[in-house]
C-alpha cells in the first residue's frame, strides 16, 4: 500500500505523517508563519493602551519638573528642634530649621515669620537687604536670610502661608508680618 505524500508547502520536503510535517513547520518555518499571521486586534489594542499610558506618565513627570517652583517651606513637617544663630543671617537658613521657626520663633512662643531673598538670581536694589533686616530688628519673631536658587526675589513665609514679591514693598511685608 502506497503512502500518501505529505509535502511541506514552504520548502517542499516530504514527510511520512502529518504530525511530522506539523513539527517541521513549527521548528523550521516559525518566522514565515508569523510573518503571514496578522496581529490580533487585542494585541494591537493592548500595545496602543500601553503606549498611551507610558506617554501620559512621561508627560506628567515632565510637567511636574518644568512647573516645580523652588520656594521656602510653609509647613513644620520634617523640622528639627534647633534654632538659627541669629535673626539676621548672611548664609541660607537650613530648611529644617526654617520649618521649626514657623512653629515658634526662638524655639518657644509665637510662630515665626521668615523673609527669604534671592539676590544671586535677581537684581536687588541697593539697600534692599538692609531694609529687610530692619524687620528682624523690629520684630523678635522675624528672621531674614538669603535663599539660593529660590524662584522669587523675596518670599515671606509663616505657617501655612507664603507671599512672593518681585520687588521690595514695605507695606506688603509689614501687613504679612502683622496679620
Amino acid at each position: 500500500m502506497a503512502m500518501a505524500e505529505i509535502r511541506c508547502a514552504i520548502c517542499g520536503r516530504e514527510f511520512s505523517s502529518s504530525d511530522s510535517l506539523a513539527q517541521h513547520v513549527k521548528d523550521k518555518h516559525r518566522e514565515e508563519i508569523n510573518e503571514k499571521k496578522p496581529l490580533s486586534f487585542k494585541k494591537i489594542r493592548n500595545w496602543i493602551i500601553s503606549i498611551l499610558i507610558l506617554t501620559g506618565i512621561i508627560a506628567l513627570i515632565a510637567f511636574l519638573i518644568i512647573n516645580y517652583e523652588n520656594l521656602p517651606p510653609t509647613t513644620m513637617e520634617g523640622h528639627v528642634e534647633s534654632n538659627p544663630p541669629s535673626h539676621i543671617l548672611k548664609e541660607p537658613m537650613p530648611l529644617t530649621i526654617q520649618k521649626h521657626m514657623l512653629e515658634h520663633a526662638d524655639g518657644e512662643g509665637s510662630p515665626g515669620v521668615i523673609i527669604n531673598y534671592n539676590c544671586m538670581d535677581y537684581n536687588c536694589e541697593q539697600g534692599m537687604i538692609e531694609k529687610l533686616e530692619e524687620f528682624a530688628a523690629r520684630y523678635d519673631y522675624v528672621y531674614v536670610a538669603p535663599f539660593k536658587g529660590m524662584d522669587a526675589k523675596i518670599a515671606l513665609t509663616k505657617l501655612d502661608r507664603i507671599e512672593v514679591l518681585e520687588e521690595y514693598d514695605k507695606d506688603k511685608i509689614e501687613n504679612f508680618i502683622t496679620s
